[in-house]
């Protein structure tokens, strides 16, 4: 088994973390990849007992790893979704943010789940991931997201209004700082602090919610992951922004967004010692109410 890793420069106080992690993998003379600039932060911070191979782009990755290690929060683990693109590696998420709904494994959880890796104790877990299509390929080879799609307004106080058609079928203009469409990964996410729902991945939906709707009568809407949704934007200012989980393009009216879901998944590490619903109860703290 082959493991990469990848990360971003993080407070020093949690390289006992990662040194730990590093230590644990020698231990087992796990062959070990880490992402080229990770590595240049890491060798200020952590100790290497053997040598590491170091890995640039997406193609030396699929051919060096069997497994992607994501250190740090869920923000990290989105942007190794850039990297693993339709390569089918899994990727296990450390947590050593705050959070962390996708990169669930705690840092006092680490001698664990490297346990249950090199025992081959886990499922994986088929995540769906978004696709924008635009006339321009306004994000390239990365037009995916893991978590959602967000057009937000620009640089100003007014809102936007956002026309949103269902398979060419008009569905709303929707009068609003934004709106999100979300996977269920990305339920818990941006999409939840606007009062969207908790939707457990594999149901094969996604997630339409307004963010801060001028009229209060427009909730979130669920669809089919087979439906596909376009958007026209019409801002004042004639700029908005396009974002894919944490990447974001400015974008003008005369641009038509195609929201679809992509044609691969991303497989996700599930240890056997985890589950969606013990982390959702965990981390938004369900029956920690005393009367329970």
């Amino acid at each position: 088994m082959r493991i990469a890793i990848y990360g971003n420069p993080f407070n020093p106080v949690k390289a006992k973390y990662v040194q730990h992690l590093i230590h644990k993998l020698e231990e087992h003379n796990v062959p070990i990849i880490i992402e080229h600039q990770f590595h240049d932060f890491l060798i200020d911070h952590v100790q290497f007992k053997k040598d590491v191979d170091i890995f640039d782009t997406p193609k030396e990755l699929r051919e060096n790893a069997d497994i992607l290690l994501s250190i740090g929060g869920d923000g990290t683990l989105l942007n190794t979704i850039t990297l693993v693109r339709d390569s089918g590696i899994p990727v296990l998420g450390i947590n050593t943010g705050r959070l962390g709904f996708i990169s669930s494994v705690s840092t006092d959880q680490i001698d664990n789940a490297i346990n249950q890796l090199l025992k081959k104790e886990y499922t994986l877990e088929e995540r769906t991931l978004l696709q924008l299509d635009t006339n321009n390929q306004l994000f390239g080879e990365t037009n995916f997201a893991l978590n959602e799609v967000t057009v937000l307004k620009k640089d100003t106080s007014s809102m936007i209004r956002i026309h949103a058609f269902l398979d060419d079928e008009f569905l709303n203009s929707y009068w609003a700082d934004g709106l999100i469409v979300a996977t269920p990964t990305g339920s818990t996410g941006y999409s939840l602090s606007c009062g969207g729902p908790i939707v457990v991945p594999g149901t094969e939906n996604f997630i339409i919610a307004p963010i801060a709707p001028h009229n209060l009568n427009v909730r979130p809407v669920i669809v089919s992951e087979e439906r596909v949704l376009k958007l026209k934007v019409e801002d004042r200012d004639e700029l908005a922004l396009v974002a894919l989980d944490s990447r974001s393009r400015a974008i003008d009216p005369t641009l038509e967004l195609t929201i679809r879901k992509a044609n691969f998944k991303v497989n996700l590490i599930k240890l056997h010692s985890q589950s969606f619903i013990a982390t959702i109860r965990e981390k938004l703290m369900w029956g920690k109410d005393k009367r329970n």
